[in-house]
């Protein structure tokens, strides 16, 4: 299997495990991998009366700090710009309060996975 082809799969699988959070918690996902040319929206979701916004950031290995900690500022950038693309799509969705979310999904000391949603992330 390519690094590339692992990399993806990885990615599903984190955001299948965010998506079963947000669920768990009451959130209605929207829609998965929105992208465009200026960037991507992992996922999109609306949870009492928010629209979320939510980057789901996967780390293998904690050698190189955590998951949250590895959102530059150019990426949330990219992030503001996508989520006006999308809300210019979906105009239905314009009146909702946005809030931008991580997901951080981590291996844990006992050797599990750990997915920590972090409400509020960031602001733009």
């Amino acid at each position: 299997m390519t690094c590339a082809n692992e990399r993806a799969r990885w990615g599903k699988q984190a955001e299948d495990w965010a998506c079963e959070l947000l669920r768990s918690q009451g959130a209605e996902i929207l829609q998965r991998n929105f992208r465009r040319r200026c960037g991507e929206l992992d996922l999109i979701a609306i949870h009492a009366g928010v629209l979320l916004i939510v980057e789901v950031r996967l780390r293998r290995h904690r050698q190189f700090g955590g998951a949250a900690a590895s959102i530059t500022f150019a990426k949330r950038q990219r992030l503001v710009r996508t989520t006006q693309l999308w809300l210019q799509a979906h105009p239905d969705y314009a009146h909702y309060p946005v809030r931008f979310d991580v997901i951080a999904i981590e291996p844990s000391n006992e050797g599990r996975w750990r997915r920590q949603w972090l409400p509020h992330a960031f602001t733009c």
